[in-house]
């Protein structure tokens, strides 16, 4: 029997769901609700960074997983294994009796972004006309804004009415839920690829052409982890801004990252503008300058609304920069190549967190954001030109033309 096709919308509906849970309160939510955490469990600066951490290898390990699940079933064992244990993992830190029970949801909530993200790479480019890609990939990757934003005006409701963390942390299960009804829907439309990836493709990316881009995605991941894990604590515990009700920095940290990271939909005309070294160099700038921000002025509306600001813009545009850059470099298995990105980024936010969060308890806050501040600057400065390049690797170009059969 011939199976029916899926549509653009049920797809991109299916996707930004899906994004939206992992890659909101499933990943971003430990870090926004720190200082709660804190309250309920009496969590030292350097606990923190260890659960964040874990949260972070739960998304490390999800890329690996969704890799081999795709490989073998298709994009939707690999979506719905993800929101199954978002689903769960959010339960279990609604109802967390104490800090194993939090560890544990944490870890198995972020794992559900790394099962996520490449499957709906591979379904629109297998299942989509060219001239609707785009436009499915756009739709899909606002999820992540969207979602973000939601979860910290969830936290600003909390806040606002007086309802408990708990309750945030039931809602944010339930729309997992719901997500994973409406993918389970949509995905039994797109089978699995009909090849794997090309024998030895894992070792095809360690090149030295393609370095530069792991070296980028590892930073960006300890950057952009240390302020997920730290950032809604360091307004909250800053002194508190004048211009905020007492209690929603954490929550207003969030939104602001969400909405500005929205323009990560421009990532792709800004690069044709002012080309990949000097955008890649400016992205990360303004990660540094975040952080910077963070140590600076923690308790001035302004300084809030430029370092969430900047933060959501260096995340949601870096992520796009690493999606179009690993494309280039291996044209053969864009996919994988992107999966590989995202490992070196997961790895980052592995070490980043825990490394911040003992550097915290020993010299304070504010050090420490400045010392992370301070390696994407270094980074933007050592980088040459001539090494940010996104033409085609060595070994990642010849089996082009097995890319639309075989796209990873």
């Amino acid at each position: 029997m011939t199976q029916r096709p899926i549509s653009l919308p049920a797809l991109a509906a299916a996707g930004f769901a899906a994004t939206a849970i992992s890659f909101g309160p499933a990943r971003m939510g430990f870090g926004l609700f720190v200082p709660r955490f804190e309250e309920a469990f009496g969590l030292s600066s350097s606990t923190v960074g260890l659960v964040s951490s874990l949260g972070f290898a739960g998304f490390f390990l999800g890329l690996l997983l969704a890799q081999a699940l795709l490989d073998r079933a298709g994009p939707m064992l690999p979506v719905l294994a993800g929101l199954s244990f978002a689903t769960l993992g959010l339960g279990m830190v609604a109802l967390a009796p104490g800090v194993a029970v939090l560890a544990a949801g944490v870890f198995l909530a972020a794992s559900s972004a790394g099962l996520s993200w490449s499957p709906f790479n591979d379904a629109v480019h297998r299942k989509l006309r060219d001239i609707d890609r785009p436009t499915a990939l756009s739709e899909i990757s606002t999820g992540t804004s969207v979602g973000i934003a939601v979860t910290g005006a969830v936290a600003l409701a909390m806040v606002l009415s007086g309802f408990d963390w708990r309750i945030s942390w039931g809602v944010f299960a339930g729309a997992s839920l719901l997500a994973l009804v409406l993918n389970w829907t949509a995905l039994r439309r797109v089978e699995k690829a009909p090849e794997r990836n090309p024998r030895g493709s894992w070792r095809r990316m360690l090149t030295m052409s393609a370095a530069p881009l792991f070296v980028v995605a590892f930073i960006y991941g300890v950057t952009s982890a240390v302020y997920i894990s730290f950032g809604a604590e360091r307004y909250a515990s800053g002194g508190g801004v004048p211009a905020l009700p007492e209690g929603t920095e954490p929550a207003f940290v969030y939104i602001l990252y969400g909405l500005f990271g929205l323009t990560g939909l421009a990532t792709g005309w800004l690069r044709k503008r002012i080309g990949l070294p000097m955008l890649v160099r400016a992205l990360m700038l303004a990660g540094g300058a975040s952080l910077a921000l963070a140590a600076a002025v923690p308790a001035h509306w302004a300084g809030l609304t430029s370092s969430a600001g900047l933060q959501g813009i260096n995340v949601m545009m870096t992520s796009a920069v690493l999606a179009l850059w690993s494309e280039r470099l291996f044209p053969a298995f864009p996919s994988l190549g992107f999966t590989a990105a995202l490992l070196a980024t997961a790895a980052g936010s592995v070490a980043g967190p825990a490394a911040a969060g003992f550097m915290s308890g020993a010299l304070g806050s504010a050090p420490m954001f400045w010392v992370v501040a301070a390696l994407p600057a270094l980074a933007a400065a050592c980088l040459p030109d001539r090494v940010i390049s996104d033409q085609p690797a060595p070994g990642g170009a010849h089996l082009r033309g097995q890319a639309a059969t075989s796209p990873g």
